[in-house]
């Protein structure tokens, strides 16, 4: 971890634990003002992990999708050493595929079958920058019921 305190993430992080101790609204609340203050001209690195994590307290389809949305463009804006200077055992690329899999999921149960396959896709071709620990068999597992799901959605 860098010498400086980044007092953002912590804050984000604040949030983030906020959902997952079961409340969302005050999570969402959070995520909002940080966004807020944050901007469109913020530190994309900051930008792709609160969306990427705010997406997951949304109580409706289309903010998880803009939520989603402007994480992986956050993603594509930030430079893999900023990720680094956060902590160094980050590695930018090992975000894709968890953040292509939210979008297919999303797409998937909004009915955009064309869309959800197209991240779902993107997903499988990026997920072999994960090791083979807890987070990357999550991801794989979540890229498979993904896919399953999507099979038996297209026979109905």
């Amino acid at each position: 971890m860098t010498d400086e305190p980044d007092a953002v993430m912590a804050e984000i992080l604040t949030a983030v634990e906020l959902s997952q101790g079961g409340h969302a609204a005050a999570a969402r609340e959070r995520f909002d003002a940080i966004w807020d203050r944050i901007g469109p001209d913020g530190d994309p690195f900051h930008r792709c992990v609160l969306a990427h994590y705010a997406a997951d307290v949304q109580t409706d389809l289309d903010s998880e999708l803009r939520w989603d949305l402007r994480a992986l463009e956050a993603a594509h804006r930030t430079d893999p050493e900023r990720a680094r200077r956060h902590h160094p055992s980050l590695d930018l690329a090992g975000f894709y595929p968890s953040l292509h899999l939210n979008l297919a999921d999303v797409h998937r149960r909004r009915g955009d079958r064309d869309r959800a396959q197209e991240h779902l896709d993107r997903a499988r071709e990026t997920v072999g920058r994960l090791d083979d620990d807890g987070y990357g068999r999550m991801i794989r597992d979540g890229i498979a019921r993904c896919a399953a799901r999507l099979a038996e959605e297209s026979r109905c």
